[in-house]
């Protein structure tokens, strides 16, 4: 009989398994087209008015936000996400170095492509850019096929990044959906095997669920967190599972045990714990510690040890 409810919770481990399995692999959402925001800064109208025509006009699904000043790009940064930033070296504080060091600070702004476009050739500017966060350079005067070319790598850089976390966000949300899914299921177990010791005892019904809840207020008041009080309140019910092991005779029995009858009313005790061992699942691991020592005491009178 043990070996029965034992296999019972083993299929419905594999159902939930399978079934989790399966909203992974079937349930992938289509990726969305979505216009690619760049931001180009320079502190001259013309070079502004340059870049952003070209991005219009070379760049497919592109929109521009455009600045003269880099002090208020910053601070439309601090509210926005771009996908690309243009930004020209040779500015008024904060220059394009200075630019690309605060952007970078910007909470969500480390992996946002950042390239900077200067007429200075010196080694050292370079480094100092890169060190600072630039990804990419253009050199003035701007090259249109050099300009779409790297604007387009580094969008294209973009969408992939935008992509793998899409795809991250998705595939937590998903196991998040599976995991609330099997917690369901187990607690179905629980609840139909428990209504089989009900069978057995009908004096078990309101007694197993007043017992459940006086055992999350005492979890609750010696101080355990409330995934734990939840999860004692859920495995509770199967304290008396064993009683599926003790004769009619025995269990039903409307007096006084005698010592012999009450010796094997205590193996209740380890036959629950013998159904429940061996699972993966917090729940029934709870639900197996639960029926083994329902019984003690903490002077020692209790049973079975």
């Amino acid at each position: 009989m043990h070996q029965i409810y034992f296999d019972l919770i083993n299929r419905h481990y594999f159902f939930c398994l399978s079934s989790a399995l399966n909203t992974l692999h079937c349930s992938e959402s289509k990726p969305e087209r979505c216009c690619m925001k760049v931001l180009i800064i320079d502190d001259h109208d013309m070079n502004v008015t340059l870049l952003k025509n070209l991005m219009m006009a070379k760049v497919p699904d592109c929109e521009t936000i455009c600045h003269t000043e880099s002090a208020e790009a910053l601070v439309w940064c601090e509210e926005n996400d771009p996908d690309l930033v243009l930004v020209d070296y040779m500015m008024p504080s904060p220059n394009g170095l200075e630019f690309i060091e605060r952007f970078r600070k910007l909470a969500g702004k480390g992996d946002i492509p950042v390239v900077m476009i200067t007429a200075v050739n010196e080694k050292d500017i370079r480094l100092k850019a890169i060190e600072f966060g630039a990804n990419d350079f253009i050199n003035k005067p701007i090259d249109t096929a050099e300009l779409t070319a790297r604007v387009k790598n580094m969008l294209a850089l973009r969408k992939s990044q935008k992509a793998l976390a899409n795809r991250a966000e998705w595939l937590a949300e998903e196991v998040r959906k599976a995991t609330h899914e099997i917690v369901e299921r187990e607690r179905e177990v629980i609840l139909r095997l428990t209504r089989a010791a009900e069978y057995r005892d009908p004096e078990t019904g309101m007694h197993i669920v007043r017992m459940a809840q006086y055992c999350k207020l005492i979890a609750k008041a010696i101080g355990l967190s409330g995934d734990e009080q939840d999860l004692i309140l859920d495995a509770s019910p199967m304290h008396d599972i064993g009683k599926v092991g003790i004769a009619d005779f025995i269990l039903l029995k409307g007096e006084h045990l005698s010592n012999d009858e009450f010796e094997s009313m205590k193996k209740h005790t380890i036959m629950g714990y013998e159904i429940l061992q061996g699972s993966k699942s917090k729940l029934l691991q709870m639900a197996e510690r639960i029926a083994l020592y329902h019984h003690e005491k903490f002077d020692g009178t209790g049973y079975p040890y």
